[in-house]
């Protein structure tokens, strides 16, 4: 983690996102611009929060560990986002942990500003309570899906999000098999039968496999088995 200097650059994100209605003038005044590098924690599962955190540039994502060491990936987010809303509100302490996964700015605001200058100003309590309810519903609506489409489906969905939403190179029409375990517990299957399901849609012609990447070769058809034509 590292603070950028630079109130032009937080002016220009702040005015990117049109945060300049959320915050009022006491809080822009304490607001931090922090970068982070891929790999990344910006926030640990179990830490009492002191920061609230507004993604406004890169990708982020957010996973669980049990008490037994396995890690369950929950999401993965781009700007404009909100890291710590529902502890900020609850104040409990971080649900999951978030971890950088392109080089990330994020805008960061101490909780005791937050309660000093933010409690009674109720743009700011709109706009949280538009994160936090967009995110139940997000929830839900990943849950439904999971439940009614087979794997097929819902990986096609997958790579075909990750490829167009994410505004790196990286993510653009390809996917790593590093992160295959990471995909497998967001579309709710085991890592084997995802496996299969990719070997499947690569001798099909749709997918291709390739050097620890995979990638699409017939967009068209992915988008089809996706229903999204």
């Amino acid at each position: 983690m590292k603070e950028v200097n630079d109130r032009q650059l937080l002016a220009e994100y702040m005015e990117l996102h049109r945060l300049d209605s959320v915050f009022n003038e006491q809080l822009i005044q304490h607001m931090c611009l922090y970068s982070f590098d891929p790999g990344e924690l910006i926030c640990s599962q179990g830490e009492t929060p002191q920061y609230l955190y507004v993604l406004v540039k890169g990708k982020i994502k957010v996973y669980n560990t049990s008490p037994e060491g396995k890690t369950l990936m929950i999401s993965s987010k781009t700007a404009l986002e909100v890291i710590g809303d529902i502890e900020y509100i609850q104040e409990a302490e971080f649900i999951n942990s978030v971890e950088a996964v392109t080089p990330v700015w994020m805008i960061t605001i101490h909780h005791r500003w937050l309660k000093m200058y933010g409690k009674d100003h109720t743009p700011l309590l709109q706009f949280l309570l538009k994160i936090i309810t967009e995110k139940f519903y997000r929830k839900s609506n990943a849950l439904s899906f999971n439940l009614m489409y087979p794997v097929e489906v819902r990986l096609a969905s997958y790579i075909l999000s990750v490829s167009i939403e994410a505004s790196d190179a990286m993510f653009s029409g390809q996917l790593r098999t590093s992160d295959l375990r990471d995909a497998a517990n967001l579309i709710g299957t085991s890592y084997r039968h995802l496996n299969r399901v990719i070997q499947q849609l690569c001798h099909e012609g749709i997918l291709e496999r390739s050097r620890g990447m995979i990638y699409i070769k017939d967009r068209e058809r992915l988008m089809t088995i996706a229903g999204r034509k």
